[in-house]
């Protein structure tokens, strides 16, 4: 071997050495002359392309593949030519099976435990994805593959989203070659908030018909026929993740208008409905029973009329998104049929990462912020404005009501890693040439850390005990590959462990052992915490009882603490501990603002990330400007649905903060600035420093107040979950809707911004 290693040393140097000296060393003028380049990595020959799809908050019993009211005509496509999936599991929130999805392991091993905005000081829940748990995407591509996202991310963590990184943890960070989408829990589908690798992305939204859905899909298309193009024999990794069916649920308006009417029977008929129609389609055993409506929900026959009409409104527009999604992914999949790719790409479509929400709780949100921003919605003016749901002026999120109905026929929703509402969700894999029983269901036990390893598996690709130099953690997850061709092949896994929220379960060899919501999302008034150690756990014998009608805790005490004792030796494992809630565990969290009280801009710059703009939650801040007259927008953070703007309106000094479109407040100067330059001042008091304290404001020009007024309150929790801060514009969407994006653009010249913390 040191022979061979010399040989091929004098045979990099021989091209350099004259003739008498090539000859001293015994190496021919052929074998001096045969360059050497290095080779890139191949993927196997059998290695298919891989597409893998996943909606968001979407419920067991919402599309029509698995019985559900709403029309998935590409979901349902493929299952006719693949398989359905009916014991399928997530983890009941958004981050966490994300996390799951692309790294193999459960959420709470890889740091998300709870979504990566609420996360806290444990090692399972403090969102960082570790180096030791190399993701999918990197994998795939040291496998040769070419590797591309699209759409919702929701894995980074918040003091690492600026445009000064880290970069590890964004989608490029962890192993995809192209990334566009949006890093958060969720965007406006009509002006989204969007990145495109590392920095911000500013499509025409402005453009006839733009819709993120219709942007996400035309980008797919694009990247695939260019891999395509490129390097034909390469197979690709494309992860498309569309933000639909999570709020807001945007349609465009010919979508809108195919469901008006469609569900005014209300949320109780719809289960009953969707009840039957899984039965019918062999979606769920035969034999399976209802559990009966929680008695904290109200039955739709309760309502008044314009509730009713209200809360329709809404259902009709999270089937008008959903639909809508599901038709542009199907341009997706029509274009690998068009470049002839389609029949070596093997399909997995998730629909939801977690049961449908009840977070819309009984009344809905025409203002997803409204509770982010501690606001009650007056009823009276949502029905008011019952046209803009599903449209550019509306942030909606459905009554929780139609959660519970579209999770039949399970128990609960999203948030609840105890029940299957929460868990369980509709899968279909399609792989040409592979199936034999095309429109078969499987009823094998998954989690949904076992799409790594099955991906891996079909892409002939050994997960490494050390990648980049790391050690690797253990992959918990274990490869499906096998239900594909043997359907009655007993479950591989036998245990899977949930949590989230506080809400508790385990499964073990046919059996669930589940804690008893603390708190249903429909509680007038929440009752206190009850500790971990004195909850009340339910039993189930899902072999028998699918829907987890039937509590055996009682008949069965002795499985009971035994599968108890077995969750908390799982727990343990699985870096679950400590069991918390989201509110706790905050303090100390990295800031890349920590200890700031100035922040000076001396040129116009955009798309700050909330974490790295001034934190003007709960404090007193003054805004100074050294400018030249002009118009437009000196400073703004946030948009439309919340936000707040200092700007120039024709000449006029104008401080606007928008708490929710509901809860708008605009203080102008009494006198317009005159040419030259000028100091400029906002000088915003609050009562008391803390959040949600009302205040003063104070505007004052050249060192003189020009105009003030009062701010009843300010926000809660944050500015903007969606828009970052901006200098001399304001853009994705507009604060105040006195001006658009395309006007906030100052017009005079911008020489320092200074905004101070503090009275």
């Amino acid at each position: 071997m040191r022979l061979l290693r010399l040989k091929s040393a004098l045979l990099a140097v021989s091209a350099l050495l004259p003739a008498a000296a090539l000859a001293q060393t015994g190496i021919s003028a052929a074998e001096s002359s045969a360059p050497v380049w290095p080779q890139p990595v191949r993927a196997a020959k059998s290695a298919p392309n891989i597409l893998l799809i996943m909606t968001d908050d979407v419920g067991f019993g919402a599309s029509s593949a698995f019985g559900g009211p709403i029309p998935t005509a590409t979901f349902d496509a493929l299952a006719r030519e693949g398989l359905r999936y009916n014991r399928f599991h997530t983890t009941a929130i958004c981050s966490p099976t994300r996390a799951s999805l692309l790294t193999g392991r459960n959420p709470q091993a890889v740091g998300m435990g709870y979504v990566a905005n609420w996360a806290t000081g444990y090692e399972g829940y403090n969102s960082a994805i570790p180096k030791s748990a190399a993701a999918l995407p990197a994998l795939l591509r040291a496998g040769g593959y070419s590797t591309a996202m699209f759409g919702k991310s929701h894995i980074t963590p918040e003091w690492e989203m600026s445009a000064s990184g880290p970069f590890d943890r964004w989608p490029t960070g962890l192993g995809f070659d192209y990334f566009y989408g949006f890093l958060g829990a969720d965007s406006s589908a009509f002006e989204p908030s969007l990145v495109e690798n590392t920095r911000p992305a500013h499509p025409d939204v402005n453009r006839p018909g733009y819709h993120l859905e219709s942007d996400l899909a035309d980008h797919a298309i694009a990247w695939i026929a260019e891999q395509k193009a490129n390097t034909p024999d390469r197979p690709f990794f494309a992860y498309y993740a569309t933000g639909a069916a999570h709020a807001p649920n945007h349609a465009p308006a010919a979508w809108l208008a195919k469901f008006k009417g469609r569900f005014d029977k209300g949320w109780d008929a719809l289960r009953d409905e969707i009840f039957a129609r899984e039965k019918a389609l062999g979606t769920i055993p035969a034999d399976t029973q209802a559990p009966p409506r929680p008695a904290t929900l109200p039955a739709w026959d309760s309502l008044k009329p314009d509730q009713q009409r209200l809360y329709a409104r809404y259902m009709e527009a999270y089937a008008a998104s959903l639909a809508y999604a599901d038709d542009q992914v199907g341009r997706v999949i029509q274009s690998l049929k068009d470049n002839g790719t389609y029949d070596n790409t093997l399909i997995i479509y998730i629909q939801g990462d977690n049961g449908a929400s009840a977070e819309g709780s009984f009344d809905g949100k025409l203002y997803e912020q409204s509770p982010l921003s501690g606001v009650k919605e007056d009823l009276a003016r949502s029905i008011a404005h019952i046209g803009d749901i599903g449209g550019r002026n509306a942030y909606n999120l459905y009554p929780g009501g139609w959660g519970w109905a579209l999770n039949a026929p399970f128990q609960w929703s999203k948030r609840y890693g105890s029940h299957f509402g929460g868990l369980r969700n509709g899968m279909v894999v399609a792989w040409p040439h592979h199936i034999a029983d095309a429109g078969a269901i499987r009823s094998q036990f998954l989690h949904v850390s076992d799409i790594m390893p099955t991906l891996l598996d079909v892409a002939g690709i050994v997960a490494p005990d050390v990648f980049n130099g790391v050690p690797q953690q253990s992959i918990t997850g274990i490869s499906a590959r096998y239900t594909l061709d043997q359907p009655a092949a007993p479950s591989r896994r036998t245990t899977q462990v949930f949590a989230m929220a506080e809400n508790l379960s385990l499964y073990k060899d046919g059996w669930v052992a589940a804690t008893k919501p603390m708190v249903t999302p429909w509680e007038r008034t929440p009752p206190p915490r009850v500790a971990v150690e004195n909850r009340q756990w339910e039993l189930y014998n899902i072999d028998k009882d699918f829907s987890e009608a039937h509590d055996l805790a009682s008949a069965e005490p002795a499985r009971l603490e035994r599968m108890k004792a077995t969750f908390w030796a799982e727990a343990a494992k699985a870096k679950i501990l400590p069991i918390h809630s989201p509110d706790g565990g905050q303090k100390g969290r990295p800031d890349p603002s920590a200890g700031r009280t100035s922040f000076t801009y001396t040129m116009p710059i955009t798309d700050i990330a909330e974490s790295a703009a001034p934190p003007t939650v709960g404090h007193s801040f003054t805004i100074s400007a050294e400018l030249t007259t002009g118009n437009g927008v000196i400073a703004a953070q946030g948009g439309r649905f919340g936000g707040y703007s200092f700007y120039l309106d024709h000449g006029r000094p104008v401080f606007a903060y928008n708490l929710t479109p509901a809860n708008m407040t605009r203080i102008a100067a009494t006198k317009t600035i005159g040419a030259g330059a000028h100091r400029l001042e906002m000088r915003f008091t609050l009562d008391k420093e803390a959040a949600t304290s009302g205040g003063n404001v104070t505007l004052l020009l050249d060192g003189a107040p020009v105009g003030g007024g009062r701010i009843p309150r300010t926000f809660a929790q944050v500015i903007s979950h969606t828009e970052g801060f901006d200098i001399g514009q304001d853009t994705i969407s507009p604060v105040d809707p006195s001006y658009s994006v395309a006007s906030s653009r100052f017009t005079g010249t911008l020489r320092a911004v200074t905004v101070k913390i503090g009275g």
